[in-house]
């Protein structure tokens, strides 16, 4: 019986020592989680002191709703062209890091000045970017001096270019982390590769396509999925720069989902939308999961 008990506390022990960290996460993550999606199937959840349960009929409103699948379509453009001007920002520069074309002090240098964007928190982005993309801001002055743009041109308020511009301020202050994390792989491949295709003749596109890529791929596939992520559920900094306009022109999920809640009180309506996104996010995290466990077996 001794020692039989004397297993089960070592059986126990990992969990006793996770038990804080697993209360902290139900009560900080699983219970809001469950929250939301019972709202999701309520009546005017919160609001309403004794709420009725109305099954799916949030989510059907949701379906017909205009607004929704216009803030899907402004996510899906968010979403593509930042995710691909990260990865091809990031696998730029960390080759340029990681080639013999500057010397040590100027890739030292180089690394800072890359890295700097990530150090900002959104509410400084939003503020230094707002101020540089006024009508009189220092972006006007220098375009206009070239004859680019007139001296007047309005960044965050016209329909045609705000949304490019609010990717354009994510891809900024999104793309050090690919910098550091393509470089760190770059640094991993073996120089022996280049140089005994260099022997056999292969050409400078030959030895990126068929050793640099193949040999970082697990990086830039991992790196993609979770920006995939990160860009669905971006909302502070595109909040603070057009709130979603002009006219709901960089209105995304998430911005669709908290003016929804915040400003229109549809507390069950947000509700059913956070779900939406918590499953489209669930099956990226899904496809990451798998491509992780291929390349771990590879």
């Amino acid at each position: 019986m001794a020692m039989g008990h004397d297993r089960f506390k070592k059986k126990l022990a990992p969990y006793l020592y996770l038990s804080p960290t697993l209360m902290v996460m139900m009560i900080l993550l699983v219970v809001p989680i469950g929250l939301v999606i019972y709202y999701s199937f309520l009546n005017n959840a919160i609001v309403v002191k004794e709420p009725s349960f109305v099954a799916l009929d949030n989510y059907n409103k949701l379906l017909g709703n205009k607004n929704f699948w216009a803030s899907i379509r402004t996510t899906a453009f968010f979403v593509v062209f930042s995710v691909v001007g990260h990865l091809s920002l990031g696998l730029g520069f960390s080759m340029l890091l990681n080639s013999d074309v500057f010397s040590r002090k100027t890739k030292g240098f180089f690394r800072i000045m890359y890295v700097l964007p990530w150090m900002f928190t959104a509410s400084v982005i939003a503020i230094l970017w707002k101020l540089m993309l006024q009508p009189q801001g220092i972006i006007n002055y220098l375009l206009s001096s070239l004859h680019i743009v007139s001296k007047d041109a309005e960044w965050l308020s016209s329909r045609s270019v705000t949304l490019p511009v609010i990717i354009f301020i994510n891809i900024w202050c999104g793309y050090p982390f690919f910098v550091i994390s393509i470089l760190a792989a770059l640094q991993g491949v073996s120089k022996d590769l280049y140089e005994s295709s260099a022997i056999d003749g292969a050409s400078t596109w030959k030895r990126f396509t068929k050793i640099t890529i193949p040999q970082i791929k697990p990086i830039l596939i991992s790196g993609g999925m979770l920006d995939i992520v990160w860009c669905i559920q971006s909302f502070a900094v595109i909040w603070m720069l057009t709130g979603g306009g002009p006219v709901l022109t960089t209105e995304t999920l998430s911005v669709f989902i908290y003016k929804l809640a915040f400003n229109s009180s549809k507390y069950a309506l947000a509700s059913a939308a956070a779900v939406i996104a918590l499953l489209i996010c669930i099956g990226l995290v899904v496809v990451y999961i798998r491509e992780q466990r291929k390349i771990g077996s590879a």
